[in-house]
């Protein structure tokens, strides 16, 4: 089985495995979004909803997927608002034929709203949370974020594929040079802990009794501002304001230290090269020509170029500061 192949993840296979585990499917599988996994929502004879996980193979080892289920397990018996994967006789990873997979009760939400400042101080006081359980354990086998990974590597992927247009590859890969020059200059952290990974408003669902996280696909060791620079949006002025709020909650329940600031521009960096890397690799995906058409296009790499230099001219900006008290 190759690193891309979900050809033989078949709905007859994905019900066999769900029945193998003692679970009546009653319905069909109705796929969610991710590009990772395949996800799937089904009900039982009950009518109670699931989610079911099947993990992308060779992405993860086995055990860095029981060191995500256990960290989610660990935060919902901290009475956090985490959607943990159910267990059978203490097991909450499961085979078949050659697939790993989990399985989650449904939990619906509506998108959290990243611009508004009651649900980014509930946001802060609901990391804070995590960090401080986070913070008492390290990831043994999960990765951490790094710039060898995360801009050394995406770049040497991004150079091997082959989707960079002739015409364009001396511009481009100068200005990455430049770019992952300044953000591993500036990354260096002090502190790392367990983190969720990848905090953007698409993983954050909102009820009326506030926040939960779904998924802790990309948990990794890091700073900690990693899970809160994500929220940040707008002008220098908006973003202030709301690190400000998000921080008046944080340091409710958690200390954070000033000193991370200076790393935002850097992560963000290594996001939006490791997110060319990515789709680089994952190309012979199907699911990937289909919904990112615009990748393999001159403009794309064009539009990448102009990103490029407006982030190595936000790398060379004095970093956020907190508002004075």
């Amino acid at each position: 089985m190759s690193v891309f192949d979900f050809t033989s993840l078949s709905p007859d296979l994905i019900l066999d495995g769900l029945e193998s585990v003692g679970f009546e499917v009653d319905s069909g599988l109705l796929a969610l979004n991710s590009y990772e996994n395949r996800v799937y929502q089904f009900h039982d004879e009950q009518l109670n909803k699931y989610v079911t996980k099947f993990y992308r193979p060779q992405r993860w080892s086995e055990a860095q997927i029981r060191e995500e289920l256990d960290f989610a397990l660990e935060l919902d018996k901290s009475e956090l608002p985490f959607v943990a994967p159910i267990q059978i006789e203490g097991e909450s990873l499961f085979s078949h034929k050659g697939y790993q997979f989990a399985v989650y009760p449904c939990r619906g939400g509506r998108i959290f709203e990243v611009d508004n400042l009651e649900q980014l101080e509930w946001m802060g006081r609901f990391i804070a949370r995590i960090h401080a359980v986070a913070a008492q354990k390290t990831f043994v086998h999960r990765p951490t974020f790094s710039t060898a990974e995360m801009l050394y590597k995406a770049q040497n992927i991004i150079e091997k594929s082959g989707f960079v247009p002739s015409s364009l590859t001396l511009p481009f890969f100068t200005i990455l040079e430049q770019v992952i020059e300044i953000a591993v200059k500036q990354y260096q952290p002090q502190q790392l802990i367990r983190l969720h990974g990848d905090c953007h408003a698409g993983n954050i669902l909102w009820t009326d009794k506030g926040p939960h996280f779904v998924d802790l696909d990309d948990c990794r060791m890091g700073p900690a501002i990693q899970d809160l620079w994500m929220m940040l949006s707008g002008d220098r002025q908006e973003q202030l304001l709301q690190l400000d709020t998000i921080l008046m909650g944080y340091e409710e329940f958690f200390t954070f230290e000033s000193n991370q600031l200076v790393l935002i521009e850097s992560l963000r960096t290594m996001r939006v090269v490791n997110y060319m890397a990515w789709l680089c690799k994952r190309w012979q995906d199907p699911a990937f020509p289909r919904n990112f058409p615009w990748f393999d296009t001159e403009k794309y790499w064009e539009q990448q170029i102009l990103m490029l230099k407006e982030q190595m001219f936000v790398l060379q900006q004095p970093p956020l500061s907190l508002l004075p008290a």
